[in-house]
């Protein structure tokens, strides 16, 4: 059986989503918010997240939030009742492999489910064009940010982007299972090499490149 984890903050919703969804997907469980769905995403390890991309609670980020704080290899799949480009770009860019909306019949969700469980994306027909748009309008971007990132070590890189994200030195560190000398070292490195001045700076340049 194909095991999901339900996430969204109205609870009458997530309780007839449970009810629509087909015999053989296994509902491991139910979560609210981004700290509760990032605790049961890394307790419960389910195979598909379905997922609501406004969600209350972590540092505001919603469902793409979700999405960068679980584990690698966690498959997300958003189901929304917003149809917009920002909330359907914003999410599939953090890494969730589909988006559906609300509308949706059960049917239509369960067959998502584990279609994107056995690695396929899948959207809402009006709502691919968006992704299609965005990406296609960032493929010359990305060059740009390909030599950019060029100049960096894979080390380095993985440092950029956790500073970039906001992460403190130490936290930083725990992740990176290095020291905070290192830290600092690799983020000296990296300023100087990208021509930044600061933390802030760098945010700016990786949110621009869309490298968070």
């Amino acid at each position: 059986m194909t095991s999901v984890l339900i996430v969204d903050d109205h609870s009458i919703f997530r309780s007839g989503l449970r009810s629509d969804l087909d015999a053989d997907l296994d509902v491991l469980g139910e979560a609210s918010d981004v700290d509760s769905a990032v605790e049961a995403i890394a307790r419960l390890a389910p195979d598909v997240v379905l997922l609501d991309v406004h969600l209350p609670g972590g540092g505001g980020g919603g469902g793409a939030e979700v999405v960068r704080r679980s584990p690698q290899g966690t498959r997300f799949l958003a189901l929304s009742v917003s149809d917009s480009a920002e909330d359907v770009v914003g999410v599939i860019r953090a890494g969730a492999r589909g988006y559906l909306t609300k509308t949706s019949s059960g049917e239509e969700v369960s067959r998502s489910v584990r279609l994107v469980a056995s690695g396929d994306a899948v959207f809402s027909p009006r709502l691919a064009g968006f992704v299609i748009d965005a990406f296609g309008a960032a493929a010359g971007e990305q060059a740009e940010s390909t030599a950019e990132l060029d100049r960096l070590s894979a080390r380095e890189r993985e440092v950029m982007r956790l500073i970039a994200r906001g992460y403190a030195y130490r936290e930083v560190a725990t992740e990176l299972f290095i020291s905070v000398k290192t830290v600092e070292s690799h983020v000296s490195a990296v300023l100087r090499k990208l021509q930044l001045s600061s933390r802030h700076e760098l945010t700016a340049w990786a949110s621009a490149r869309r490298l968070l």
